[in-house]
């Protein structure tokens, strides 16, 4: 019997596992969690989050195992769901809720996972409270040091599901945050200058975060929201920032599954690719345009579609939300957005773009290095605002605060600095100074490369290949080292962000995994990295 170590029970790892026990072939499954629970994941975590976050996916979007979200939902008790004031008849597939309870779902169908495995003939062993704190390939399998131990676990193969990884080290006195993950739920923000840098769903859950302990929030009986501040909490203002200042667009109603597109389909982006790297941003801008005009012709035509280029587009495409006030923007967003959700109307050109993201990224890695910063400036940016668009109640929530009085936007512009001045956050931009008691950086996940990898012997290994991120094969396995290659699947977020820069969320998550749990019988594979550059996009 085969030994398959997963490291990390999240999203990917119970996907991995899902995959592996529903091919048949039992093995000797060792899980290693670093979290108290395994099965739950870091962003729905009560530790990571709290409940008035919203995820950003409803129970149609999010692979079933065994049954759908919305079905696990409906079998939970009366009580259960009034932990968080939801009604059962309320209960829809489109509907977002808290994080956590998606955490309790992934955890309850991880045990599933488990209770199928021990009856099908599989080993399982589950290490929660685990880390995997070193990994090295050898000639034999792989070895595994779990929390510092001076023995290692030996198995066959071994899929690395380790999901996002954030640093952890802050400025003392909890004045800065690197991320909104460690350690913002459980600490004590003074009413005082906050600054939040970046303008997503993170940062707009990093906000409420903080005035959760300074007020509460009330929803009215026409569904709007307003936020009453607590005594003492006067002296709280929260700002959001950007290089644009732009919020993003509430989510909008759309057919799912996705219905297919036409003109720019898989077939004609690999036939674009297959001309070559010279003008192959351009080519396939001309297939987008040619879409967007078979599927949205009056809005093609608004926009002056046929005049824009690969480099013009997103500066139309931002247009009206730059030269307007971001929350007037989001006010008349937010109306348009429910209007079409009870009318079950879709927006064509939205719908075409979210369609479009997934059929465009295989051009990435093919990019020549003009171009790939070209695509970066503009229609990555794009394509990230069209699919990260945020549930309609976080927006309800940031107007709100707007209306309290509590939080503003700032347009950073295309340059500003950094520093910390004795206990303060400095942002200097546009020839001004913004000062902040306390700093959260909001931005998401960064991609990282063979030197932040959390192995110390696996990353000497990956560096003395000389290979600055890690070489990976279509099927997610290892190519580098050679005692790596077909041992080790490396399914971890941050690493595969550089040329699937949009690479995020539950589906991926259950493609990744199926992919992995495919790689133990699979042997021949394609190779498939290249190198995307180190800027960010945010």
């Amino acid at each position: 019997m085969k030994k398959v170590a997963i490291i990390g029970v999240g999203p990917t790892g119970i996907y991995t596992f899902h995959a592996l026990v529903e091919r048949g072939e039992p093995l000797e499954i060792q899980l290693y969690e670093q979290a108290k629970e395994a099965g739950v994941g870091m962003p729905y975590s009560s530790d990571n989050a709290a409940e008035h976050m919203l995820a950003n996916i409803a129970s149609i979007e999010i692979p079933p195992i065994y049954i759908s979200y919305l079905t696990w939902l409906q079998n939970q008790s009366d009580d259960y769901l009034a932990q968080f004031d939801i009604e059962r008849t309320s209960l829809h597939e489109r509907q977002f809720l808290p994080r956590v309870i998606l955490g309790d779902y992934y955890r309850d169908r991880f045990l599933a996972i488990v209770d199928k495995a021990h009856q099908t003939g599989f080993e399982i062993r589950v290490s929660e409270s685990s880390e995997v704190t070193d990994l090295q390939a050898t000639p034999d399998g792989i070895a595994l040091w779990i929390n510092h131990a001076c023995a290692p676990v030996r198995v066959d193969f071994a899929v690395i599901a380790t999901g996002h990884l954030w640093p952890e080290k802050d400025v003392p006195g909890r004045k800065f945050f690197p991320n909104p993950w460690t350690g913002l739920m459980e600490a004590k923000i003074n009413a005082c200058r906050v600054g939040i840098l970046g303008t997503s769903l993170s940062a707009i859950d990093a906000a409420v975060a903080v005035v959760s302990q300074h007020g509460t929030f009330h929803t009215d009986t026409d569904n709007s929201v307003h936020f009453v501040r607590s005594p003492g909490s006067q002296n709280l203002k929260l700002t959001l920032m950007s290089r644009t200042g732009v919020l993003p667009e509430a989510d909008f109603y759309c057919p799912l599954p996705y219905e297919p597109l036409n003109i720019a389909t898989g077939q004609a982006v690999e036939h674009a690719i297959a001309q070559g790297q010279k003008g192959l941003l351009d080519r396939i801008f001309q297939l987008i345009v040619e879409q967007l005009q078979d599927a949205a012709p009056q809005w093609s035509r608004q926009v002056a579609l046929q005049t824009l280029t690969a480099d013009t587009f997103s500066g139309v495409y931002f247009a009206d939300r730059i030269t307007h006030d971001p929350f007037d923007w989001a006010k008349r967003n937010l109306m348009e957005v429910e209007r079409n959700k009870q009318e079950q109307h879709t927006v064509a050109w939205r719908y075409t773009l979210l369609r479009l993201h997934e059929v465009i990224e295989p051009i990435v890695p093919h990019l020549d290095d003009a171009d790939e910063k070209r695509f970066k400036r503009g229609l990555a940016r794009v394509f990230i605002d069209n699919y990260a668009a945020i549930p309609s109640e976080s927006i309800r929530r940031l107007l709100a605060l707007h209306d309290a009085g509590l939080i503003e936007i700032l347009a950073l512009g295309p340059d500003y600095a950094r520093t910390h001045e004795q206990e303060m956050t400095v942002i200097d931009h546009n020839n001004q100074r913004s000062e902040f008691d306390v700093f959260i950086d909001a931005r998401g996940q960064k991609a990282l490369k063979s030197k932040d990898i959390p192995f110390p012997t696996l990353r000497h290994q990956l560096l003395a290949c000389g290979d600055e991120i890690p070489d990976i094969g279509e099927d997610y396995t290892l190519q580098a080292p050679e005692s790596a290659r077909n041992r080790i699947a490396f399914g971890g977020l941050p690493w595969l962000m550089h040329d699937r820069p949009f690479i995020q969320g539950l589906v991926v998550c259950a493609e990744i995994g199926a992919a992995m749990a495919n790689a133990l019988t699979q042997r021949t594979v394609g190779r498939r990295r290249k190198l995307w550059g180190s800027g960010e996009i945010d």
